[in-house]
């Protein structure tokens, strides 16, 4: 039987390519993080992306990464709730991302298929978009769909659990923490094993270990999950995805098994939140960003 944990998180901090769990994306992540210097050096053969995966495998993340990185206004970052003019041409703009083109408004589907269009027809400017499905199964418009392959297409697939580990124990050293062992791999087993979720529940126990004023161990972290209150103070990131600056984890809920077995089961669920539809400002994806991928390559 699974319990409804909220967690009371912090503001994470914005989404880089520096924080961004690359593992098998190296390539991806290398042509992104080059691209507005590449654009500015002169004419450039790929100049549209498309990324896809699933809900918390890092692809908000990285649009947030090209926005966050990118000299101030020379990228934007548009999805599901930005306004039309969002998705309109800028001459002054040299970097468009699009996030959750599989949740665009029918409107939304024809600015983004008109943008295409415009930065085709200009050398000095490049489109990445996302979504949760390769361009050939996108349920959108068909010519919008065959734009979203146009270009490079790269699949971001989900990290193994010793990977995760990894990144728990990265991100807790960032945090000043020195995680044992069976700390994450307590959390691989009891909870949701996507990242956005994960790093929200590090975050909480960061927290409570401040107020506890107790050092970060698998009985604090116990005790955590049986304090008072705990249902009604917190929220995990696990409801939640993300949008650009990093990930957003107020206000979600991670599920917790009672038991080993019932929360193999749990784990085995795929994160519901929008990694997608979020705004720059929505935090629940910069910890979906640790993920691997496998470039699928030019297609169309």
């Amino acid at each position: 039987m699974l319990r409804q944990l909220t967690l009371d998180l912090g503001t994470p901090p914005p989404s880089t390519f520096d924080n961004f769990f690359a593992g098998a994306n190296a390539e991806l992540v290398t042509r992104l993080r080059e691209l507005d210097n590449a654009l500015a050096a002169g004419p450039l053969a790929d100049r549209t992306f498309y990324v896809w995966g699933e809900t918390g495998s890092g692809r908000t993340h990285l649009l947030q990464a090209l926005v966050h990185e990118a000299p101030p206004g020379h990228a934007r970052f548009a999805g599901p709730q930005s306004s039309l003019a969002a998705f309109s041409f800028d001459p002054r703009v040299a970097l468009y991302a699009i996030d959750d083109c599989d949740a665009l408004s029918a409107a939304q589907q024809i600015a983004v298929f008109n943008l295409f269009n415009e930065v085709r027809a200009h050398p000095t400017s490049a489109l990445v978009a996302a979504g949760n499905a390769p361009p050939i199964g996108m349920t959108v418009r068909e010519d919008l769909r065959t734009r979203l392959g146009w270009g490079l297409v790269f699949h971001l697939a989900p990290l193994p659990d010793e990977a995760k580990a990894a990144v728990l124990k990265h991100a807790a050293r960032e945090r000043g923490i020195m995680l044992a062992d069976d700390v994450p791999a307590y959390l691989l087993t009891h909870f949701r094993r996507d990242m956005p979720s994960l790093m929200g529940l590090l975050d909480a126990l960061d927290r409570f270990s401040l107020e506890q004023k107790r050092a970060v161990t698998l009985p604090l972290l116990r005790t955590m999950l049986a304090s008072p209150g705990a249902n009604e103070r917190r929220g995990a990131a696990a409801g939640s995805t993300g949008g650009p600056a990093a990930s957003g984890a107020s206000g979600a809920c991670a599920a917790l098994a009672d038991s080993t077995a019932t929360s193999s089961a749990a784990s085995a669920a795929t994160l519901a939140g929008p990694d997608t539809g979020a705004s720059p400002a929505d935090p629940a994806s910069s910890h979906a960003a640790f993920s691997a991928s496998s470039k699928i390559g030019p297609h169309g």
